[in-house]
């Protein structure tokens, strides 16, 4: 399931990537692709801007949501909460820093080059 919805999510970005390349930003785009005038009358600019505009909200929503179903059946490798637990249990008795011996009071040194 899991390599089913990362794979839809890849094939709809795709899809996404070609209808957003199709569409021009001048409101030409694809129905001026095949012929201008003629293909005008066939699909209509206003149409074929709908169309493409709807196919981009389509994708970017299905990608969304495979997003989210893909984090939904992520399979669960991590560990149990209860070993984690006991570990930061197991580092809070032992002490972090060895505690260092007691300093001696140091005797005063004699300088012997003094006269």
């Amino acid at each position: 399931m899991y390599i089913l919805l990362i794979s839809l999510a890849i094939v709809s970005a795709i899809l996404l990537i070609l209808v957003v390349l199709a569409q021009n930003s001048k409101g030409g785009g694809l129905s001026s692709q095949f012929g201008g005038s003629g293909a005008s009358n066939l699909i209509g600019v206003k149409k074929t801007g709908d169309v493409l505009e709807r196919l981009t909200w389509g994708f970017a929503i299905a990608i969304i949501v495979f997003s989210l179903a893909t984090n939904l059946t992520t399979p669960n490798t991590a560990a149990p909460t209860d070993e984690i637990m006991e570990r930061a249990k197991e580092q809070q008795a032992a002490p972090l820093v060895p505690s260092l011996p007691k300093a001696q009071p140091s005797q005063p040194k004699t300088d012997s080059t003094k006269k």
